[in-house]
């Protein structure tokens, strides 16, 4: 009876909610379908044309003389959001936001005031008294002075490594001025031989000439490839080196995220073996004192065999973790070192053939593409990119690539930002020990052990969730945006792919799994979705009693009022739920016609309400009202799509484990 006040303030507030912008009614104006909105909102929607589409039941609008500031206003609508901003308290959503980055993900109440050496991670006081009991702990600002020595060290390793590429460069351009002054000789000599000969020979000077010049393009060639090779390396390094000696001058906390970047920077160049020495053949000419009317020979010079150096190690302390014993070696001017494998740049395409398919007679524009990625395990490339979504402010894509084990990061260019493994350390598998920060240079092979990821989602105080599988575990792992591990949910007796999503108005953390008793011949199996706390406490579940039937794989979404959207990939339809989990409709069902699915995964929503389902059998993206209604083709040339986001400027991601690729949409 007590949380019947608070249920119905909620349904309040979402009642005087724009279906657009998903906030309270600003300057509310009326439709003539009786549909209201912010005026700000239907300008933008409504743009300078004379009519347009009712956001909610698709009926055609035609504007004022004025525009959209003569439509009617909703005078109740208005006096209504008025007296619930009146009401608002100081402690309410609006101020929440803000301060999460400084308060603890497991008691919101309390400020991250101390640091856990053992574990390397800011806590709270109450955190320090529980799971962190009997660790030594201290204060921010005397963690940060006792990490700067550590630092430092890095810097000046850092520093030595890129003397060592300064050098390397040098030796580059003197080896180009030789390159030159020997091309220059050539010449010389070619010219002096050709004023001896008569004209009749002006042909062949003119082919030993473009001999030489093809020559000398090559050689350059090698020398602006050692250049290109080094150059992403030196920009890397100085960047971290950099970035660390400002967040060291401010003193702040960020040098301990900094710390962990610039130890994975210069750790991947701690072991680089040395480059090999640039391999130049200059032309020589050699003129001929036969009668013969033969000019002369473009001649190469063999190469004498030179032995590739050993590197030395540069000066400085090293940096180490626990009993490992690391050097760092610098690099030899004039050598090039192995080409760093990145993936291909992305390419951008209009596409008018095959996507942005309207129903019924609208006009096709040019759908706007980035696709990057491809099948591989170096960075920026994938193995079964299974899930995605978008950090808070839009600008940051981050892709659970299952097969390589990982979540990477770009941004809406398709550039690669950065990745971390998903990684669980041994003792967490079984619901013991502390959760020490995890990183490929902090953590042995033997303390940890890799999860398959399945999915991937951003929760509102900006900290991710994966869900996947780890012998002999199926956990929801949580993971800040730089891939240390803060805390993980056990899903028992769960089967199969899961998918996750988040509830941000309640930041609860939703499941989908199959469960049930397993056997050769068949088993009482059946699909669910529970509903989780972020301690982990389980709220619901939402199972064959909602009419959840037995899907193969399901996929997950929760739109901007609550309701949980579940994809049925078995059934080929998807089911939209209330939230509190009573069932309300179904949509789709098995086809390639308008309006139907085969074997739907990926599910979003945008801020309109409009639901997105990527639509894997019949490799197209489909989008429909938030009725289910089906509304057009976003793409239909698409090989197995899988998982989809949206972004806050409202770019579409899409995934592809058919191509394993990565696609965004900029208008659709």
């Amino acid at each position: 009876m007590a949380a019947a006040p608070l249920s119905l303030g909620e349904q309040i507030s979402e009642d005087l909610s724009c279906s657009i912008c998903l906030e309270l009614f600003t300057r509310p104006k009326v439709l003539p379908c009786q549909h209201t909105f912010c005026q700000d909102c239907l300008q933008d929607h409504a743009g300078r044309g004379g009519t347009f589409q009712c956001p909610i039941c698709r009926k055609q609008v035609k504007l004022p003389g004025k525009g959209v500031a003569a439509l009617p206003d909703n005078l109740m609508a208005a006096n209504m959001c008025e007296t619930l901003q009146n009401r608002a308290t100081l402690s309410g959503e609006r101020r929440e936001q803000p301060q999460s980055e400084n308060m603890c993900s497991f008691h919101p109440s309390k400020g991250l005031e101390l640091y856990c050496k053992l574990c390397q991670i800011q806590v709270c006081e109450q955190c320090s008294e529980e799971t962190h009991n009997g660790h030594g702990t201290t204060t921010i600002k005397k963690a940060v002075q006792e990490r700067i020595p550590a630092v430092q060290a890095l810097i000046h390793e850092g520093r030595n490594i890129l003397g060592g590429y300064h050098s390397f460069m040098k030796g580059l351009g003197q080896t180009e001025k030789n390159l030159n002054r020997k091309k220059q000789e050539t010449d010389k000599g070619i010219h002096q031989a050709y004023n001896q000969m008569v004209k009749k020979l002006e042909k062949r000077r003119d082919q030993l000439l473009s001999e030489a010049e093809k020559d000398h393009k090559k050689n350059l060639q090698k020398i602006q490839s050692g250049r290109d090779s080094v150059s992403a390396d030196i920009n890397e390094l100085s960047a971290a080196c950099g970035q660390a000696e400002q967040e060291m001058e401010r003193k702040g906390k960020e040098l301990l995220s900094q710390e962990t970047i610039l130890t994975l920077t210069v750790g991947k160049y701690r072991g680089k073996a040395a480059p090999t020495p640039v391999q130049t053949q200059p032309a020589v000419f050699q003129p001929t004192d036969t009668p013969v009317p033969v000019l002369g020979h473009v001649m190469v010079q063999s190469l004498p065999k030179a032995p590739i150096p050993a590197a030395p190690a540069a000066r400085g302390r090293g940096h180490h973790h626990g009993n490992q014993r690391q050097s760092v070696r610098s690099l030899p001017s004039a050598s090039i070192p192995p080409p760093r494998t990145r993936g291909p740049p992305p390419s951008i395409n209009a596409v008018p053939k095959g996507a942005g398919h309207h129903q019924g007679n609208q006009s096709q524009k040019e759908l706007q593409r980035v696709t990057f990625g491809g099948k591989g395990s170096e960075s920026g490339k994938f193995n079964g990119p299974v899930g995605a979504t978008m950090s808070g402010r839009g600008d940051l894509v981050f892709v659970a690539d299952c097969g390589n084990q990982r979540i990477q990061v770009f941004n809406l260019q398709g550039t690669f930002v950065r990745q971390f493994p998903t990684v669980v350390p041994e003792e967490q598998i079984l619901g013991q020990g502390s959760l020490p920060p995890l990183s490929t240079v902090t953590t042995t092979i033997s303390d940890k052990k890799y999860m398959r990821p399945c999915d991937v989602v951003m929760d509102k105080i900006e900290k991710l969730w994966v869900v996947g599988s780890v012998s002999p575990a199926n956990l929801a792992v949580q993971y800040n945006k730089h891939g240390w591990m803060l805390g993980k949910i056990d899903l028992k007796n769960s089967w199969w792919d899961r998918g996750v999503a988040v509830d941000t108005k309640r930041n609860h953390i939703l499941v989908t799994d199959i469960t049930g008793e397993w056997c050769l011949n068949g088993g009482d199996l059946y699909a669910r979705v529970q509903v989780f706390r972020t301690d982990g406490k389980l709220v619901r579940t939402v199972d064959q009693h909602q009419g959840i039937g037995y899907p193969q794989y399901m996929n997950i979404t929760v739109d901007g009022v609550g309701r949980i959207l579940v994809s049925d990939w078995d059934n080929h339809c998807v089911s939209v739920y209330n939230k509190a989990g009573g069932f309300l409709f179904q949509f789709g069902g098995l086809g390639s016609g308008e309006g139907q699915l085969k074997h739907p995964c990926g599910i979003c929503t945008d801020r309109a309400g409009n639901i997105i389902v990527a639509d894997k059998g019949n490799g197209r993206v489909e989008m429909f009202d938030k009725r289910g209604k089906f509304l057009k083709h976003i793409a239909t040339d698409m090989e197995g799509p899988q998982a989809v986001a949206m972004a806050t400027q409202g770019h579409l991601i899409v995934t592809d484990c058919s191509s394993h690729t990565v696609t965004i949409f900029s208008n659709f």
